[in-house]
């Protein structure tokens, strides 16, 4: 078998439970970002643009929609021979089978599909972050340094430090001491999740360690490599990083794209983000239509007015309708003389004439309000809002809701409606 020098390893199983009703369908990399993107596409084209084609991508939560995606990797150029795009669910084994409980858990599981490569190196990966980033830089630091861990990290404001694992080093970047959410940060360098691996150093570590339940990279594995031994490099990531693991930070790093300059550019001609598209017609703008900053997917037809909006593929917007603010993800069709202000709607939701979402005062959600809030209206995948419907701010609907549903046409704020049998 044809030796590769580094293969990557994308964690892709999350359930993303902090973007409540978006990922109760699908696992959270498969969500759709950026109109025509889905946020697994952007590690995916850092990979390939980074020149590694060979990556498995550990699924487990709802895998259906990120396996159609992904399919045999054409999209990113890793319809290979040898290496190429696998997606490498949790499977029988003959004696027992079990689910991924850990990072490194899943990892362990597939030893086996690693081997096969005889990689000299294994870059980890997680397929839930908006970044652009070429391991190859990653990989040439962790060579010059002779390194059998490299840990990518973050500057991070020191008084945010204690949300992350922070590395604390020496003068050549040498990892000396890590501490995981400090109360009291000694250094502000937080790790991204995203590590390089000599192969025979994350092998042994692997077998060595594969009873700890749960068996993680950060708790777990790092320290054990530390603690052998091995060294440990910080490499220094400065460009654009956003974890899009909340609904309030999902929707800025969406609205960020259509700054007047956005600090993350989806246009750049050397380094392209790869997805898998639909065969779309193109954008419709009726002569009554207005768009001003905004991204308007393919397939899209516009009656209506959009700004300041991300709006995905084959979109109906009615006529007099205004859309502020907002992510209308593919397929959603929107009635005519809606308003819709601040709000997320997930994709295939059919919305009546005359609705009005995101209206009124703020006031908490009153079942997830640590999920639902900033005043953010999320609507649900195939959800149904019928005619002349008024929606309050920090609202969730999820499923085919009917008049009955709703106070003489009114939804406050704060409140969650999610109708069972979806």
């Amino acid at each position: 078998m044809a030796r590769k020098e580094m293969i990557a390893m994308l964690l892709a199983g999350g359930q993303g439970s902090r973007l409540g009703v978006l990922t109760s369908k699908v696992a959270k990399p498969a969500v759709a970002f950026g109109g025509k993107y889905r946020i697994i596409d952007f590690p995916l084209s850092n990979c390939i643009n980074s020149g590694v084609d060979t990556v498995g991508v550990l699924t487990q939560y709802r895998p259906l929609r990120l396996n159609a995606h992904i399919g045999i990797g054409i999209p990113w150029d890793l319809d290979r021979n040898i290496g190429g795009v696998t997606v490498l669910p949790p499977y029988e084994k003959s004696e027992n089978s079990e689910w991924y409980t850990g990072t490194a858990n899943a990892i362990y599981q597939n030893i086996e599909y690693m081997e096969s490569f005889h990689p000299e190196y294994v870059l980890i990966l997680s397929g839930d972050h908006i970044y652009k980033m070429d391991y190859e830089l990653m990989l040439d630091f962790h060579k010059n340094n002779g390194a059998e861990v490299t840990i990518a990290v973050m500057p991070v404001p020191m008084e945010e430090a204690s949300r992350f694992g922070i590395m604390i080093t020496d003068e050549n970047r040498r990892i000396t001491e890590f501490e995981e959410k400090p109360a009291q940060p000694r250094s502000n360098l937080a790790s991204m999740g995203i590590y390089i691996f000599n192969w025979q150093t994350l092998k042994d570590a692997l077998i060595e360690m594969a009873d700890e339940p749960a068996l993680d990279f950060g708790k777990h594995v790092i320290p054990h490599c530390h603690q052998n031994g091995a060294p440990l490099y910080a490499y220094e990531f400065n460009g654009y990083w956003k974890d899009v693991g909340t609904l309030s930070s999902y929707w800025e790093a969406n609205m960020e794209l259509i700054d007047l300059v956005p600090e993350f550019n989806l246009y750049e001609e050397y380094w392209k983000i790869y997805t898998k598209s639909e065969i779309q017609p193109p954008q419709y703008f009726s002569t009554e239509s207005v768009v001003e900053r905004s991204i308007i997917g393919e397939g899209s037809n516009i009656y209506g007015q959009v700004y300041n909006s991300v709006i995905g593929c084959g979109v109906e917007i009615g006529k007099g309708t205004v859309v502020r603010d907002s992510i209308i993800m593919s397929n959603t069709k929107l009635g005519e003389n809606c308003e819709v202000y601040k709000t997320i709607v997930a994709e295939d939701v059919t919305i009546g004439n005359h609705v009005a979402l995101g209206i009124g005062e703020e006031v908490p959600n009153e079942s997830a309000p640590h999920i639902y809030n900033q005043g953010l209206v999320t609507v649900g995948e195939k959800s149904v809002i019928p005619d002349g419907v008024k929606v309050g701010k920090n609202t969730v609907i999820f499923g085919r809701t009917s008049e009955a549903d709703y106070d003489n046409f009114y939804l406050p704020g704060g409140r969650t409606l999610i109708k069972g049998g979806m």
